[in-house]
């Protein structure tokens, strides 16, 4: 019987409990201190395990799918990509009323990036090149994309009823004619290309940075073997000016990959849209730049084709 303090699935979660769960199932690490790391996910909850190691505990049952995908791949993806990825070094079962395994990986110093602690002009190009090098992998054997990713990797048109209905509902708020042009043609942009691995949520929290260089790419939960356009979303949510346009440069891509890209950019930003766009206007303003740089680019991009 599931234990209740899990049934919303971040509650229950903290350092005592990880305590436990490290000192019953790993007594050789049973002394070792542990603590909340400063800036956490949704997904999972992460804990420093002393200095050299964390701990990562899914916060509900769709993410568990991760742990063994990235236990099992993640090994093999680091020694082809130019940056450090988690490595993990042990697994742990369900127990002390925790449903869920979970892990255990190397610490990777960084922090994430921002424009305060990193020239994004050349973040954008250390990224494109962590791109590219994870397409080149041989994705043979590799986990199709699917509910595993939550279907990055897939066509955008899973998303498409959830997509329309974001759009109706803020018709008030957002050009939705604009928006709705840029949705059609992700959708008409198909995706013909061979199979290639992806990351799947390339973001400013994923991407850590150290004396203003990129030091490493981290969660890997939404990975897998597929459609790369994905892994472009990072254009409008974190590059702009200058630094996109390296991006753009440097990744390459064609058109239709970024049609397509432009689409998962403008799901993520509808669905991320406060309902209430006075009650938190930050989060607001910043969901409204990626639409409305999206809506540009698209524009550009139907003025200059190829």
């Amino acid at each position: 019987m599931r234990d209740e303090r899990f049934r919303d699935g971040r509650a229950g979660i903290d350092a005592t409990l990880v305590k436990r769960l490290v000192t019953g199932q790993f007594p050789e690490w049973a002394e070792l201190q542990v603590r909340p790391v400063e800036v956490d996910g949704w997904d999972n909850r992460t804990y420093r395990l002393g200095d050299e190691l964390t701990v990562r505990m899914p916060t509900a049952s769709g993410y568990v799918p991760a742990v063994e995908k990235e236990n099992r791949w993640l090994p093999l993806l680091a020694p082809h990509l130019p940056v450090p990825v988690p490595v993990p070094v042990a697994t742990g079962l369900p127990a002390e009323g925790y449903p869920f395994p979970w892990s255990i990986r190397r610490w990777l110093a960084g922090e994430p990036v921002t424009r305060a602690n990193a020239n994004l002009t050349g973040i954008a190009e250390s990224v494109a090149e962590f791109v590219l090098a994870l397409q080149r992998i041989d994705a043979t054997g590799g986990p199709a994309a699917g509910a595993h990713s939550f279907y990055r990797g897939c066509s955008p048109v899973y998303y498409d009823d959830e997509t329309r209905a974001a759009i109706a509902s803020n018709a008030g708020v957002i050009d939705t004619g604009s928006i709705q042009a840029v949705w059609d043609a992700a959708l008409e942009s198909g995706w013909e290309g061979r199979p290639t691995w992806f990351h799947g949520d390339i973001a400013s929290g994923n991407v850590l940075v150290e004396n203003g260089e990129l030091a490493a790419v981290i969660d890997f939960g939404t990975s897998g073997v597929g459609d790369p356009a994905c892994d472009l979303v990072v254009a409008w949510t974190l590059f702009s000016g200058p630094s996109r346009r390296i991006f753009r440069m440097a990744v390459g891509q064609d058109d239709r990959t970024w049609a397509r890209a432009r689409g998962w950019a403008l799901w993520k930003a509808l669905i991320s849209l406060p309902p209430d766009v006075g009650e938190d206007q930050q989060k607001a303003a910043t969901e409204l730049r990626v639409i409305n740089d999206v809506i540009d680019d698209h524009r550009m991009a139907s003025r200059n084709p190829g």
